[in-house]
């Protein structure tokens, strides 16, 4: 399955042959552009928070699954910060709960 890397620079050494990624260095809108393109009538998935946050801002999302896991190392991005003045309406479709 191809992904779409967004980046600031294309690491040394890349692109490598038969590799499925395919870096982005013009933003999440070229990004989510790409992969739309080569997905057809697919599904297109974001992840991280940071690119989440930018697909919002940019208006490009259409639907959020949120996966609630505890973090046991590090700070890491709080989903919904550094939003625009960007209208969220959430629903839940559904929950599940995994094992104690």
């Amino acid at each position: 399955m191809p992904v779409f890397v967004v980046t600031h620079r294309v690491p040394d050494g890349w692109p490598r042959e038969n590799a499925p990624f395919t870096f982005v260095t013009d933003g999440v809108e070229q990004a989510v552009a790409q992969a739309k393109a080569v997905a057809s009538d697919k599904t297109v998935t974001v992840a991280s928070a940071n690119i989440a946050q930018q697909g919002l801002n940019a208006g490009l999302l259409d639907e959020v699954v949120v996966s609630l896991v505890p973090v046991l190392l590090g700070e890491g991005i709080r989903f919904f910060d550094h939003l625009k003045d960007t209208t969220i309406e959430l629903e839940v479709l559904g929950s599940s709960r995994g094992p104690e």
